[in-house]
């Protein structure tokens, strides 16, 4: 019968020369596939810009525009976008040869619950970017560009834009991740789901700040972060008390 107390292969005997050697063999691949993958979006790099400014552009005033205000924003903004998207996109092959890396060290039962971990992680970050720019975006730039003094034009600049949504981007990516945070804190021994019911309060308190610490300064976007991660903490103790019993199986 197999032994699942050993790590399942005898690369954990390999000497550190060789994992620093593997190391850096899968950092290359990782990189060579952001490249690739911004050299095949380059050409679409001012397109793929103003897809992302659609809910801006569809909601400014009838006689406002965005603006550049540096000289050479209108070449490196889309550039920069496409370089992010370029990350964003390869992802999941990424985490790929992160996991390759690092999955020779781990035990099998380890294994069988990382694998469904994995893929949970890159689904849930891709689907809070979703989010942020069906629901969350429409709703926050409606609500800024209606809600400025009389007789102010609202004039967004593509650079300040750009940062703003990266910004968001990533907070709800990250936000999304909440509940494979919370399995692999309670699977890990490092708190127990009653520990975590316990602390509700204070973790209701706690997304609405970070919720309006990482959202530009209206209510609606901060709501809608907060909210989420909380009934995304939620699902991740009723996961994490589903399978945190189930026996060890050969």
């Amino acid at each position: 019968m197999p032994n699942h107390t050993e790590p399942d292969s005898t690369d954990a005997d390999m000497p550190l020369l060789a994992h620093l050697l593997e190391l850096r063999d899968r950092l290359l691949r990782a990189v060579l596939s952001v490249i690739v993958v911004f050299l095949c979006l380059i050409y679409w790099a001012n397109d793929i810009y103003l897809l992302l400014a659609a809910p801006l552009q569809e909601r400014l005033p009838e006689s406002s525009m965005m603006i550049a205000t540096d000289i050479v924003s209108p070449f490196l903004t889309p550039f920069k976008m496409t370089a992010i998207l370029s990350v964003f996109i390869a992802m999941p092959y990424i985490l790929h040869q992160a996991w390759a890396f690092i999955s020779p060290g781990l035990y099998r039962h380890e294994k069988r619950f990382a694998y469904p971990l994995l893929f949970s992680s890159i689904v849930l970050f891709y689907a809070g970017q979703a989010f942020a720019y069906f629901v969350v975006f429409p709703l926050a730039w409606a609500f800024l560009t209606s809600a400025g003094p009389e007789g102010v034009q609202v004039l967004p600049d593509i650079s300040s834009y750009l940062s703003i949504v990266l910004k968001m981007f990533f907070a709800f990516g990250i936000a999304f991740e909440i509940p494979v945070a919370t399995v692999l804190m309670i699977w890990s021994g490092l708190t127990t789901v009653e520990s975590l019911r316990s602390k509700r309060p204070y973790v209701i308190v706690g997304v609405f700040v970070v919720g309006m610490l990482l959202t530009p300064p209206d209510v609606i976007s901060q709501i809608l972060l907060a909210i989420p991660m909380w009934i995304l903490f939620e699902l991740g103790i009723i996961f994490a008390g589903m399978g945190r019993n189930k026996p060890d199986e050969e």
